[in-house]
């Protein structure tokens, strides 16, 4: 083949990026420790309540980072929600989160294009009551599954458990108590159907404990008016989200109650995120 009749090879294609970059709408810091933040969302971008994606920031080419820092973020926001909202805990020598509490509207933030997994209302069998645990930044689930008509409609009562360290860590409390209820979608049913329960472990506080331990007292079953002391294999469905302690001394809790664990694959009576607890 002579240098006439070759022909110039065709350029390789551009290889997609795995992550949409995102705009940065609004950030509320609650603490030193903790903070929450929203992005725009894509229109490609669907989820179902409860689900988590990476988050991350671009690398800083100048500092000799050739690849983005990403983790794994419960999106806090419901399914349909036009805005992505995240809850972030602080650490100051984290990889992303040393640089991710210093954002403010306008920056950008890299988003994975795939949410998945279990804390979903899809891998609990139906039932009456729905708990959802959840201790510190936990609680990002639930912001989204709280929100979600579907588990008004599934369940006749739901219960957002957050345990934290100080009474200044319950973020989202206003919401939970007041806002919730003018939600133009939910706010009839988080009235009637919706039930708070906050618990704080180094302060006084109006309730106080471990969820393990109000559990095997059977104080978390009085609060709440609940006849038996104990979880209700038939009716009571639960979800956890938090410290990897907290939720493997409540899964056993669960168990021993005679609860199983399900999954997407398989539904059951309570769900904990496999890909957080390792």
């Amino acid at each position: 083949m002579t240098a006439e009749t070759a022909t110039a090879a065709a350029p390789a294609p551009a290889k997609e990026s795995p992550h949409h970059l995102e705009t940065v709408l609004w950030v509320k810091h609650w603490t030193d420790r903790l903070f929450s933040f929203a992005i725009t969302r894509p229109a490609s971008f669907r989820f179902r309540s409860g689900e988590f994606v990476m988050i991350g920031l671009p690398a800083r080419e100048e500092l000799g980072e050739k690849k983005p820092i990403l983790r794994a973020y419960s999106i806090g926001s419901p399914s349909f929600a036009e805005e992505l909202e995240f809850f972030s805990i602080k650490v100051p020598d984290g990889p992303l989160t040393s640089r991710l509490q210093q954002i403010k509207a306008g920056d950008q933030v890299l988003l994975g294009k795939k949410p998945t997994g279990t804390l979903v209302l899809d891998a609990v069998k139906p039932g009456k009551r729905l708990f959802l645990f959840g201790t510190g930044t936990g609680l990002a689930p639930w912001l989204s599954v709280a929100r979600d008509p579907d588990a008004y409609s599934r369940f006749e009562k739901v219960i957002v458990a957050h345990g934290v360290r100080e009474v200044q860590e319950l973020a989202y409390r206003d919401l939970f108590t007041s806002e919730i209820h003018d939600d133009p979608l939910v706010g009839d049913e988080a009235k009637a159907q919706l039930v708070y329960y906050p618990t704080v472990t180094r302060e006084a506080f109006e309730r106080q404990g471990r969820f393990t331990d109000l559990i095997t007292s059977g104080k978390l079953f009085s609060d709440l008016g609940l006849e038996g002391g104990k979880f209700d294999p038939e009716h009571d469905r639960a979800m956890l989200c938090g410290s990897m302690a907290m939720i493997k001394d409540t899964a056993a809790l669960l168990e021993a109650h005679g609860l199983v664990e399900g999954s997407n694959a398989e539904p059951g009576d309570f769900v904990i995120e496999r890909a957080f607890v390792g």
